[in-house]
């Protein structure tokens, strides 16, 4: 069978990913650390995303790529730019040589190369290094993943069980998406007769984060809404005084973007059905 590559492959998606697949995979991280947390599975390399002679002989033998790299906060130690554009870049030279016939890129919701936020901004350009090659690849932009015991779930469901829960612009639109779905999306992604191109997707409803809070909540949570502003004015002092800050500006831009599209071309497209978001929440409630 074809063998896929998977890079990122230690994040949840990615480990989800990895035992969903039918095909072999072979799993590409960037440390022992982050090795360790696939130990159970049998075809791991630690690679730096700067080294193309090594990513060469990662692709080499695989018929596709999942390109799961990405971040939203941005350190002296950790740019967009080299984690985004230079890890899509020197991936995309090292499938070329390799032969790789696909590649599916995991992006996000209001991705632009004109975007004033320097995240959105350079998964956008990321996207079109992608999309400007001979390789034939599919993005795939989603918005908060919730998914049995991920961080983003974890987090939510921590403020649903609080009396009072306090939030940056609560009014902002939220669309949150099952992870089993972005994995089916994925795989979708992968055949041979898959679409190319920009896909969004997202879940059924958009709401407000608010709303999501107040939704998910079984003890009836107040939320507080403070302003945005007093948020980046935070974001802005800690940037001062560390260089791996707790949260930054373009962190939070990312969080407060609203979404708010209709999913169903992007999944009709790729075949998958669409989890409600009562049954997605329960689902990461129950885990």
């Amino acid at each position: 069978m074809d063998r896929v590559l998977v890079t990122g492959a230690n994040g949840h998606l990615g480990r989800r990913l990895l035992k969903e697949l039918t095909a072999p995979t072979r799993a590409l991280v960037r440390s022992e650390a982050a090795a360790s947390t696939l130990a159970d599975h049998g075809d791991v390399g630690i690679v730096d995303y700067g080294d193309g002679v090594r990513l060469r002989d990662a692709c080499v033998g695989c018929a596709s790529v999942v390109h799961l790299v990405g971040i939203i906060k941005e350190s002296a130690r950790a740019t967009y730019a080299a984690a985004h554009e230079e890890s899509t870049r020197n991936l995309l030279r090292a499938a070329t040589d390799a032969g790789v016939g696909r590649i599916v890129y995991l992006s996000i919701l209001g991705a632009d190369v004109d975007s004033p936020n320097p995240c959105l901004a350079s998964k956008a350009r990321a996207e079109t290094i992608l999309l400007q090659s001979a390789i034939p690849s599919l993005v795939i932009r989603v918005p908060m993943v919730l998914g049995e015991s991920d961080y983003a779930s974890v987090a939510l469901l921590a403020k649903a069980r609080r009396r009072v829960a306090f939030e940056f612009r609560a009014s902002s639109l939220e669309q949150p998406i099952y992870a089993g779905n972005v994995v089916d999306a994925i795989r979708g992604g992968l055949a041979a007769d898959g679409p190319t191109g920009i896909l969004e997707l997202a879940g059924l409803r958009s709401l407000s984060r608010g709303e999501l809070i107040a939704v998910a909540s079984g003890v009836g949570t107040r939320i507080v809404s403070l302003p945005l502003g007093l948020g980046y004015a935070l974001a802005w002092m800690l940037e001062r005084v560390s260089d791996n800050p707790p949260l930054t500006r373009a962190m939070l831009g990312v969080l407060d973007h609203d979404d708010d599209i209709d999913p169903q071309p992007g999944a009709e497209a790729l075949g998958i059905r669409l989890t409600g978001l009562a049954e997605t929440l329960a689902r990461v409630a129950a885990a």
